[in-house]
């Protein structure tokens, strides 16, 4: 049988600060810090001018039905791109230099909360990890794509990619899009990780699901949709992440804000 001072004490440990997180390993208190203010931008940046430069006016809504009629939209962006060349190559840019600045992102975010979920962090920041290494090979297909709009003509580099769009999607071995599946299980991994931590409260938490569940693979469109998620996600969750790793004061969440070190953790209801 439980005494009162027993049941005293357990609230009381519960409500003790735990171990500070270690922000002296890779990546670092000033680099981790930067990329979860700047990566996400620039991943969102990409997302948005990807989805002007199908969307901002070059094609007609006739011209975009067409698109929206073929099984996927690699036609689209190959038509983006030989309509808009620098505005869909600063798109591809921009979501590319984000992917990799959200590795050093996903491993600061990871040290924050592992001193209390130390499994569920590690493997989560791994999986997403991989996954954003994974939209790197997307990356460098796209531009391909891209390259050969511009010796071949649009009709001839459309008829190409769309003739093997599966095997490019797929890539060698299945390698990429197995790495793709990874980030899915790995958001949800590091996402759970946060929020038993309290890092993240439930808000944010679903947020940061949201955010790692975008569609993965080659000449992909960019929805109204996955701006709005990715400009939350930015200014939401990885910025004030990224200021609390600089200032090296992480905190907790708590239901309505953010509590400083020694209040328990989040549960349901939390932002």
């Amino acid at each position: 049988m439980t005494s009162r001072h027993d049941t005293g004490r357990a609230r009381a440990a519960d409500r003790a600060p735990g171990p500070a997180p270690d922000l002296s390993g890779f990546p670092g208190r000033a680099i981790g810090g930067a990329a979860l203010l700047a990566a996400p931008l620039l991943w969102c940046g990409g997302l948005v001018l990807r989805h002007l430069a199908l969307r901002g006016g070059a094609f007609t809504d006739a011209e975009l039905r067409a698109f929206e009629a073929r099984p996927f939209m690699a036609d689209a962006q190959l038509a983006a791109y030989a309509e808009s060349p620098l505005l869909a190559t600063a798109a591809h840019a921009l979501f590319a230099a984000g992917a990799m600045l959200l590795v050093p992102a996903v491993a600061a975010l990871a040290r924050l909360v592992a001193p209390r979920s130390p499994r569920l962090a590690a493997a989560g920041a791994v999986l997403v990890a991989l996954g954003l290494l994974g939209r790197l090979y997307s990356a460098g297909v796209d531009a391909a794509a891209f390259a050969m709009v511009d010796d071949l003509g649009l009709g001839a580099a459309t008829a190409t990619v769309s003739a093997t769009y599966t095997d490019l999607a797929y890539g060698p071995w299945r390698v990429p899009v197995t790495a793709y599946f990874g980030q899915y299980i790995g958001v949800l991994l590091l996402a759970a990780a946060a929020h038993r931590s309290g890092v993240l409260g439930t808000g944010r938490a679903v947020l940061l699901v949201a955010w790692g569940w975008l569609w993965t693979g080659v000449l992909k469109e960019a929805t109204v949709a996955d701006c709005v998620i990715a400009a939350a996600a930015a200014v939401l969750v990885f910025a004030p992440l990224g200021v609390r790793v600089l200032r090296g004061t992480p905190g907790r969440a708590e239901p309505g804000g953010t509590a400083p070190r020694g209040t328990p953790p989040s549960r349901l209801v939390s932002w």
